[in-house]
């Protein structure tokens, strides 16, 4: 995704150098297939890079436009599986090896399909890479089948944007934003859909491949904030987000988590304020969604009370820090617009 977007930023005249730095990343990195990137970077990446574009759902064009062949391993051991079904447990197992960020779980029961979660990075600050995931998985899930497949449900945690209807056409398929989970989940007969480039001895050479490189891989290590902001995000819109359902959600006691939290010289009255403060300036940024929209996505039962929030935040209305990102973004197009002249 990374190389993707910095080779979209030179096709359109952009240097990336600059966005890739401010990322935390190198050019070199950039240019570098083997490197390993930081998946905090990326997202940081792709969302400047996005900023930049005025692309407000570049994770989508980026994977529409992809080779789907630069997953390498991934992509050639789903491809030669034998069924649909057994491409997606095949993705449920070697996810990891493309992206530690983001595991990948098979739907059990009458929906076929793939259950996204994030582990080690805050869900809330990411758009663009799981759009860009949905759509590679819809992609090779044509491909691979040589049909027209369509999910028959689609969900995302992040609200959607004005572009957002580009994605749904793509998917053929309307799409629950602002949902609990993110998921793509197909019709059950598409389960047993032959591949049409199934080969059982270069799968199980492949699978073999793909094991080694799961056992060098180390697991990341989720900092409990980073749980706790994840299982909150999608509870807010819903007024649920209270530390004992959050507890649950994470699998602990809300004594417990109270207790892990404190020891991290942190309290769950503290993330929820960080993270809907957080949340606040993201989701003002996109002009699509009113005030009032954006108070009931942090969980807000009233435009006055975000409005007392956000002043207490920013020491300005939602009003005031919208328009001051529309200033900002004026001012840094005209400074662009300068330079290139």
């Amino acid at each position: 995704m990374t190389r993707l977007a910095a080779a979209r930023l030179r096709h359109l005249g952009h240097d990336p150098v600059p966005v890739l730095r401010k990322a935390g990343l190198s050019l070199e990195e950039s240019d570098n297939p083997e490197a390993r990137l930081d998946v905090g970077c990326q997202i940081a990446l792709l969302g400047l890079a996005a900023e930049m574009l005025k692309d407000d759902v570049l994770g989508f064009h980026l994977a529409e436009a992809a080779d789907l062949r630069e997953a390498g391993l991934l992509y050639f051991v789903l491809a030669s599986s034998t069924t649909f079904r057994e491409a997606l447990e095949r993705a449920e197992r070697y996810s990891t090896i493309a992206n530690e960020a983001i595991t990948l779980r098979c739907l059990r029961g009458r929906e076929v399909g793939i259950d996204l979660d994030y582990v080690g990075v805050p869900r809330h600050a990411d758009r663009h890479q799981i759009e860009f995931v949905a759509t590679v998985l819809v992609r090779m899930a044509r491909q691979t089948t040589g049909t027209a497949l369509r999910p028959i449900r689609v969900a995302f945690v992040h609200p959607r944007c004005t572009a957002s209807q580009h994605i749904e056409a793509f998917f053929a398929c309307p799409i629950a934003f602002g949902s609990a989970c993110d998921v793509i989940a197909f019709a059950p007969e598409a389960s047993e859909f032959p591949l049409t480039g199934a080969d059982p001895y270069l799968n199980n050479l492949l699978v073999g491949y793909c094991e080694e490189a799961l056992a060098h891989r180390s697991r990341p290590v989720q900092a409990l904030r980073t749980r706790v902001e994840n299982a909150t995000t999608p509870l807010l819109p819903h007024g649920k987000a209270r530390a004992g359902e959050v507890a649950r959600k994470v699998g602990l006691s809300q004594r417990t988590l109270a207790r892990r939290l404190a020891a991290e010289g942190l309290t769950f009255a503290r993330i929820l304020n960080e993270l809907r403060a957080d949340l606040a300036q993201h989701y003002l940024q996109d002009s699509s969604l009113s005030v009032s929209e954006v108070a009931w996505l942090l969980g807000f039962q009233e435009v006055s009370a975000f409005t007392h929030a956000c002043k207490r935040w920013t020491g300005r209305t939602p009003s005031q820090v919208r328009s001051q990102e529309t200033r900002d973004l004026y001012q840094r197009e005209l400074h662009r617009s300068s330079m290139t002249r």
